[in-house]
């Protein structure tokens, strides 16, 4: 399955070393400002090659505008767009072509397609998370509109967590930390982590405020559901929490309630959510990332012979997925908002009236 969404649908295709990464956008607006240069700045937040805390596969990811804009507005038809591949190296992937790497995908497409792409994973490469980050970029756009923000970093590197979280200190991170405390220990983590050709996990958290009551779709399109099941399709995330997440398991009601007052809710440990739907409170969610599988350390693994024999990756990789990985969550979020912001347009009458209202 290549498409999300309800009402906003993305759908993607591309490998990591083909010609490159596109994407289908429908379900967008007519009239919403396509800035191209605003789209351009959210690639190079996820962009390669930066500094050596990320892979040094570096590339443009210039966003090409194949269709759905006129004179820089979006026309409400299908937005098509696609980025090029210009710095893939398949040499790096020969000797691997039949041997299935721990971590990866490898093992799993082999077995459910008979066939797979072992240049960089193909399409089960985080390369393909451009896609997402350029339509969330369109999607910001979007929720701009409705003076929606969205905001991430990073939390913990290994073990080396931050306590304060300064969404501003991040945007300045090389690593996008959010706690500039300890930002030079999880440096360190990531730098001995590649020192030793290992890599490390991560935390990001993500966060979206002046989100409206009402986002979300009771019983089986819920806003936490979707942000559940749409961020553990990324790749290389375990885990999702939301608001106090697992640390609620630890509590009484008395503790995890989030008292109501005239001006809001006392506490978050809801995380902006309840019963599905937005409460009008700051969206916080914490996602986990395992360490990078592909590490320069030769690890036992099986051949498509079934034939036990040593693995030994070669190419260029990210240390530490979990900080370009922040960038992806972000636009993931992005998406998610957008169409659920399109879907409540339609959950009153009085909505729809003052829609044929404006048109008649």
């Amino acid at each position: 399955m290549n498409t999300f969404g309800e009402y906003l649908r993305l759908t993607t295709f591309g490998e990591s070393h083909g010609k490159g990464i596109g994407g289908v956008l429908d379900g967008l607006p007519a009239g919403l400002n396509i800035d191209e240069s605003f789209i351009a700045t959210e690639m190079a937040r996820r962009q390669g090659g930066r500094n050596h805390y990320s892979t040094q596969r570096k590339e443009p990811d210039k966003v090409e505008i194949l269709s759905g804009v006129f004179e820089g507005k979006s026309t409400g038809t299908p937005l098509g767009f696609f980025i090029h591949n210009t710095s893939s190296k398949s040499s790096d992937y020969t000797a691997l072509k039949d041997i299935f790497r721990p971590g990866h995908a490898d093992f799993t497409y082999f077995y459910k397609y008979s066939i797979r792409d072992h240049r960089g994973g193909g399409r089960s490469s985080a390369r393909e998370s451009s896609a997402r980050v350029a339509a969330g970029a369109i999607a910001k756009l979007l929720l701009k509109e409705f003076q929606i923000t969205l905001r991430s970093g990073i939390l913990s590197i290994g073990d080396v967590t931050g306590e304060d979280i300064d969404f501003n200190f991040a945007t300045k991170s090389e690593i996008y930390a959010l706690d500039k405390k300890v930002e030079e220990q999880q440096k360190e983590a990531i730098t001995q982590a590649r020192k030793a050709h290992n890599s490390i996990g991560g935390v990001a958290i993500v966060s979206a405020l002046n989100v409206p009551i009402g986002l979300g779709e009771p019983l089986y399109y819920k806003l936490d559901s979707a942000i559940g099941s749409l961020m553990l399709g990324l790749n290389g995330v375990k885990a999702v929490e939301i608001g106090s997440g697992v640390e609620c398991s630890k509590m009484r009601g008395s503790q995890h309630n989030d008292a109501i007052y005239k001006g809001g809710f006392e506490t978050n440990h809801s995380g902006g959510i309840l019963g599905g739907i937005s409460n009008g409170d700051e969206i916080l969610i914490k996602i986990h990332f395992k360490p990078t599988p592909s590490i320069f350390i030769p690890q036992n693994s099986l051949n498509i012979a079934k034939e036990e024999c040593s693995c030994i990756i070669k190419g260029r990789h990210d240390p530490c997925i979990a900080i370009r990985g922040s960038v992806v969550c972000e636009s993931m979020l992005a998406l998610i908002l957008a169409d659920m912001l399109l879907l409540n347009s339609a959950s009153k009458l009085e909505n729809l009236k003052k829609i044929y209202a404006k048109n008649s």
